[in-house]
């Protein structure tokens, strides 16, 4: 499997990947499963409403069954009435799924797959900036030609890269320890440097 290796003013070349993890069969299902339970462990789920049994008050019937003219009430705490209690109240609980390792490992490399696939994921050699300025990265990813809305991955946390990074709304600097399958799956596309597609390739072998 080869890799579009872009460079700044020079024809792209090629950098030759393993099969293993840019080369896999795609699987809907299983990105689906990972995705979803990345997602769910985000959640914090800690919200709470009351049931019309633990609104405060509504013991008594506010008026006669018969005779008023109004509709029958039992509570002032019914949940059509306002105040009142919630029908099917929702309370604290844990979105956590399981996701064993290998499965989090397959998705990783499916996902990378794909995006290889659709023409999406592009390799550098490098991106240094020489200060931490945001129109620096603008310009260097111009001339690579990657767009606007575009994941760079990277060996290690680079503190340049992400100030200059940190104003681009569209734009995510990722080392690959930080990598997930929600990250690549939101960009338009990804840009990885060499060192990152190879150590890629050692944590997912």
């Amino acid at each position: 499997m080869k890799l579009k290796l872009v460079a700044k003013g020079a024809q792209s070349q090629e950098v030759q990947v393993s099969d293993a993890t840019f080369a896999r069969e795609y699987n809907e299902s299983l990105v689906h499963q990972v995705v979803v339970a990345y997602r769910n462990a985000g959640r914090a789920g800690t919200k709470a409403q009351k049931s019309r049994a633990e609104v405060s008050g509504g013991g008594k019937k506010p008026w006669g069954q018969k005779g008023t003219g109004q509709a029958r009430a039992g509570s002032i705490r019914s949940p059509i009435w306002v105040g009142g209690g919630k029908a099917f109240a929702a309370k604290p609980r844990d979105y956590d799924q399981k996701v064993n390792r290998k499965m989090y490992r397959a998705a990783l490399q499916v996902v990378l797959s794909e995006l290889a696939r659709q023409n999406r994921l592009s390799v550098v050699n490098g991106i240094e900036l020489e200060a931490p300025k945001t129109k620096l990265l603008v310009s260097q990813l111009k001339d690579l030609g990657v767009g606007d809305d575009v994941l760079v991955l990277v060996e290690a946390h680079d503190e340049k890269l992400d100030l200059a990074s940190r104003n681009l709304p569209y734009v995510n600097v990722l080392p690959v320890s930080a990598v997930d399958p929600v990250s690549l799956v939101r960009h338009k596309n990804v840009l990885a440097t060499v060192g990152a597609v190879r150590l890629l390739e050692e944590r997912l072998a």
